[in-house]
């Protein structure tokens, strides 16, 4: 492979010199918008030379209208195919499969380029990836049953051209949360906090380590993922979860701590070095000022002697500050990946919404 060129860029190349002298031959006058988001470690700006070995390379997405997509969108597939360069920047543009599914790498060719150019609308694109059509919308309901990784994909990535004026104004919508479903969020992922903080303890008190770090572990990922909505940046999936965390404000401060939480012995040891990550975590939720100040400091567990935040305060002081009653009378579990975690669930949109409704509803009604 040539020296590495980060995939944003490489696709920035791709589209200025390869596909766009060629979209103009193809459909001269019709506008179009061209962006690399969605699935893929380059979107989220984490690729590296490894990244090469599958489902990286030059790749774009072409929007036109809907109607143009049906009148030109065959042959501008077939131009591509018959006229792209077979190597751009010393990278085939050729995928060929894999024999694993969808999955493709690049691949040196003779015949016509089998590229990774889609040519797509807009509503069938955001529909195809979220389950909605921003351009219509977005409920709170939307934002709910949509997973973080997935809005992060179509927030990062990066617009190379924006001739229909859509791509703009939608992801500046996507960007973030409205504010009550934010706090609503917030107020979730601290509740996940409170459900398990105490079992650090108690896991070690039987003589359970290994349950005791299992917990521990899952906490420091709840902190992690809570550091970065307090951030208001899209928690990623798993792989990349460390990597984005590290481009926090809560990182200098918190990374030793939650890495010593993870390697302690012991869990009198796990539990001290929790206790001060979540006074640390407590602090920046003050400094935030979106409730009353709420006493960062950590406190036995009732009558247990266990340390514990009791993180459910913070969960009541942010939703005291939500004004919408219908998301304030929501049950306390927040966007779909705040309590689904398996990835054949959260990759499909039609089943996370259908598992966010199930969710919303009072409990006699999922029975």
């Amino acid at each position: 492979m040539p020296t590495f060129i980060p995939g944003l860029e490489l696709s920035r190349r791709f589209y200025t010199d390869a596909v766009r002298p060629l979209l103009e031959e193809a459909a001269p006058g019709i506008p179009h918008s061209a962006a690399r988001l969605g699935s893929g470690s380059e979107v989220l700006g984490f690729d590296t030379p490894r990244s090469a070995d599958h489902e990286w390379g030059p790749r774009v997405q072409l929007f036109l209208r809907r109607r143009d997509v049906s009148r030109h969108g065959g042959r501008i597939r077939h131009l591509l195919a018959e006229h792209l360069p077979k190597t751009f920047a010393g990278y085939p543009t050729h995928f060929a499969p894999t024999g694993d599914g969808d999955i493709r790498v690049m691949e040196a060719t003779d015949g016509p380029v089998h590229h990774r150019i889609e040519v797509t609308h807009r509503a069938a694109w955001f529909t195809d990836v979220l389950g909605f059509d921003p351009s219509q919308g977005i409920t709170p309901s939307d934002w709910l049953a949509t997973p973080t990784q997935l809005l992060g994909e179509v927030t990062a990535g990066a617009v190379f051209h924006d001739g229909l004026h859509e791509l703009g104004p939608l992801r500046h919508t996507l960007r973030w949360y409205p504010h009550d479903v934010f706090l609503h969020v917030l107020a979730c992922q601290w509740k996940r906090i409170s459900q398990e903080e105490a079992f650090v303890g108690r896991c070690g008190e039987v003589g359970d380590e290994l349950g005791s770090a299992v917990v521990a572990a899952r906490l420091v990922r709840d902190l992690m993922r809570l550091c970065l909505l307090m951030d208001r940046r899209y928690p990623p999936y798993g792989k990349w979860l460390g990597s984005a965390f590290a481009r926090t404000h809560a990182a200098p401060r918190l990374t030793s701590v939650l890495t010593a939480v993870l390697a302690a012995p012991d869990w009198h040891t796990r539990e001290r070095h929790l206790a001060h990550g979540y006074e640390i975590v407590a602090g920046i939720h003050n400094q935030l000022h979106l409730t009353d100040r709420v006493d960062p400091a950590t406190r036995p567990y009732h009558s247990r002697p266990f340390q514990v935040l009791c993180a459910e305060r913070f969960t009541k002081a942010l939703t005291a500050r939500i004004t919408d009653p219908a998301l304030r009378d929501l049950p306390t579990v927040g966007a779909v990946d705040q309590f689904v975690d398996n990835t054949d669930v959260l990759t499909r949109p039609e089943i996370t919404r259908a598992v966010s409704d199930l969710m919303r509803k009072p409990l006699p009604e999922r029975l």
